[in-house]
């Protein structure tokens, strides 16, 4: 089970944003990624709970920022539901639900979601649609990104091979684009992401593995 710590960091002027503390694993379910994101004063920003099935769709999630909630999976699509910390008994909870493939959000238990979720084999590109979660309020917002599975390199270390993808990532609204390493089930570099420490070689995952 790999544990570790990734820095976080502002994409345009580099300004450090704080870290986030992470644990992953495959389990019954499929995969799940448990992490706490921390200011570079130490505060706890928010949490992160992620668990996707065997075809790495997301079977569920809560996240916590900013006094807010949000808990959800794939429903017809995905469905969630938003509260406020200051509402516990939800009369005011917000429901949720959008005909897109998966969620993201700032974490980089996000990035290995969506690469797993699409299955791509070297060369091979795809358009995938998400509901995003936008930090500190949990605000939902759809969008669309394109993925291109660049290519993948072979890295030798102490405990053997290391598969390294390197995927170009596209926002198809904006044009923003970021190049995203990954290596199993862990975030090696992207935008704004940093890896800084890992107690474990990352969970092996097959690229472009067909499903059962």
């Amino acid at each position: 089970m790999p544990n570790g710590r990734y820095s976080l960091h502002d994409p345009h002027d580099h300004v450090p944003l704080g870290e986030e503390r992470f644990s992953c694993a495959p389990g019954a379910a499929g995969w799940r990624y448990v992490s706490k994101t921390y200011a570079p004063d130490g505060r706890v920003l928010g949490s992160t709970d992620l668990t996707l099935d065997s075809r790495a769709r997301p079977l569920r999630l809560e996240l916590r920022a900013g006094g807010w909630q949000v808990r959800g999976g794939a429903v017809d699509g995905v469905a969630w539901v938003r509260t406020d910390a200051a509402d516990p008994g939800g009369e005011h909870a917000a429901e949720g639900h959008d005909r897109a493939h998966a969620f993201t959000g700032r974490s980089p238990g996000f990035l290995v979601a969506t690469a797993r979720l699409l299955r791509l084999r070297e060369g091979a590109s795809a358009r995938v649609r998400l509901v995003a979660f936008t930090e500190p309020v949990l605000a939902p917002r759809t969008l669309d990104q394109g993925w291109l599975l660049e290519g993948v390199d072979t890295h030798e270390t102490d405990s053997g091979p290391l598969l390294v993808e390197r995927y170009q990532v596209a926002d198809l609204e904006t044009g923003e684009q970021q190049v995203v390493h990954l290596a199993g089930d862990v975030v090696l570099a992207a935008e704004g992401i940093e890896l800084e420490e890992l107690e474990s070689p990352p969970n092996a995952w097959r690229v472009g593995a067909e499903e059962e």
